[in-house]
């Protein structure tokens, strides 16, 4: 780990990467990181927008939510 301020970026592989913790992610974990990050992304462009709410049920949000406060915890834990 680092204690340098953590740069400025959506990318959460890329500040994984910075923060020394990426290599200590099992492959579930980069998978939702990967899977996650382009919610982040599409979601501050209106374009993106109508397709991504079509895209998200109650159950994916409730998944997303539940995977997001693991990892989280996770890396908490490794800090």
């Amino acid at each position: 780990m680092t204690s340098n301020t953590a740069p400025f970026s959506h990318s959460l592989s890329y500040l994984a990467k910075k923060g020394k913790f990426y290599e200590m992610f099992v492959n579930e974990q980069k998978e939702f990181i990967d899977q996650l990050e382009p919610l982040n992304i599409e979601a501050r462009y209106p374009s993106y927008k109508d397709r991504l709410l079509k895209s998200l049920t109650a159950e994916k949000c409730r998944e997303i939510l539940e995977n997001t406060k693991k990892m989280q915890q996770w890396i908490k834990k490794k800090l």
